[in-house]
């Protein structure tokens, strides 16, 4: 029999998924699951189960949290991206790294084919398809739901005749959960003018006294929360999320231009990815220089799309991640950060790089490297172009015709 391994979580697409290529296609099923810091060990532990009973040739959970750090959330970190100044990229970039595990995976156990349960109505399709075709080449790429149309209707139909048994009752939300942010999509996300409601939201509030949060930071990657040491930045980030997700921080609304070119909305929750991303872009303000930022501003806001729209693989992404990964030699020390429920407020850093270095002068008071006669000097020149073109192009020096 022909191996296929097939992208499983569990849901509805998937387990019809599994049944469809084993029942009607013939193939062996190799069902995968990655995890990206989503799922805890009973999830797994039912996931597994419920594969199982669908008689499955194979279950693996691939457990890539801490290489979906190394090579994707640090360089996110190091480049402070916000999709349209806003979204953490939570799900895009964990589909990234779900797909290439998934493809290494069917390389090393021989499959001739890969399978995923995207529709055809979004991004993940798209993510999915072109990290396969680029690592395997040679592999067909199933996706039963997209190329049969099927409504859900039509599903939960075909897995009864099968008498598959789950809960077949939609949540009023769908809710997709990472270490990099918790995406949260409803009836309020499909409209352009409503907002999700409280409860809506996995993380409620039950945190209602300000706290402060200090986050440590050695060559752009966090080391300490509030003084405690982390041997890597994965339990970090879990802690500051411990911290600061029952505050209701983190929650906003993103709304982009899909890869395939319609406009989407989609709600999140994302606290600790906030914080971290503002936290590390204050310590960089006080330590990189003008044109360090400026250029690692423009690099990275490429980087986030390039990213959001599935080109991981392309190999400008290494040279992108080769030049903030430079960037980050002295961005060092600790940022102090005030929570409050569903707000925060930077309250500032400490840094031995720290570019606002009195011993240089304090700004608008006194200033210690440069005398006044050089500020003169500096400014004639600095404003002599200008200054040449305005006496150039001064009205009474052109005919009038």
């Amino acid at each position: 029999m022909k191996k296929v391994v097939l992208a499983y979580s569990g849901g509805l697409d998937t387990t019809f998924c599994a049944i469809h290529l084993s029942k009607e296609k013939g193939f062996e099923v190799h069902a995968v699951l990655v995890n990206t810091g989503g799922f805890e060990q009973a999830e797994l532990e039912n996931i597994e189960a419920r594969a199982k009973k669908l008689g499955v040739a194979s279950f693996k959970v691939l457990d890539v949290t801490s290489t979906y750090y190394e090579e994707v959330l640090k360089y996110l970190i190091f480049g402070n991206v916000l999709k349209n100044q806003t979204y953490p990229l939570s799900v895009s970039a964990e589909r990234i790294l779900q797909a290439k595990a998934l493809a290494e995976y069917a390389k090393g156990i021989g499959a001739t084919a890969v399978a995923h349960g995207s529709t055809g109505a979004g991004n993940d399709q798209v993510r999915f398809d072109m990290i396969f075709q680029t690592i395997l080449p040679q592999a067909e790429i199933i996706t039963p739901i997209r190329d049969l149309k099927l409504s859900r209707e039509e599903e939960i139909n075909y897995l009864k005749k099968h008498d598959v048994h789950m809960n077949f009752e939609k949540a009023a939300y769908s809710i997709n959960k990472g270490i990099w942010g918790t995406s949260v999509g409803g009836k309020e996300t499909l409209t352009s003018d409503q907002a999700l409601p409280e409860d809506a939201y996995p993380t409620q509030v039950s945190k209602t006294e300000a706290e402060t949060l200090t986050i440590g930071f050695e060559k752009g990657e966090i080391n300490q929360v509030n003084g405690e040491s982390f041997d890597h930045p994965v339990a970090a980030i879990l802690k500051i999320q411990e911290i600061a997700g029952p505050f209701g921080i983190g929650r906003d609304i993103h709304v982009g231009d899909t890869i395939i070119g319609i406009k989407g909305r989609v709600g999140f929750e994302a606290a600790a990815p906030l914080l971290i991303i503002k936290a590390h872009q204050l310590l960089e303000k006080h330590t990189l220089t003008k044109w360090q930022t400026y250029w690692k501003n423009q690099m990275a806001e490429f980087y986030g799309n390039h990213l959001h729209e599935g080109h991981y693989l392309d190999p400008v992404m290494r040279n992108l991640e080769a030049f903030m990964a430079d960037t980050q030699t002295y961005v060092s020390g600790e940022v102090k950060i005030q929570l409050n429920p569903y707000r925060f407020n930077m309250i500032g850093i400490r840094s031995e790089h720290d570019l606002m270095s009195s011993k240089f002068g304090s700004y608008g008071e006194m200033n210690k490297g440069y005398t006044a006669e050089d500020v003169k000097g500096f400014t004639r020149i600095l404003g002599n172009q200008t200054a040449i073109f305005h006496n150039v192009n001064q009205p009474n020096n052109h005919d009038n015709h």
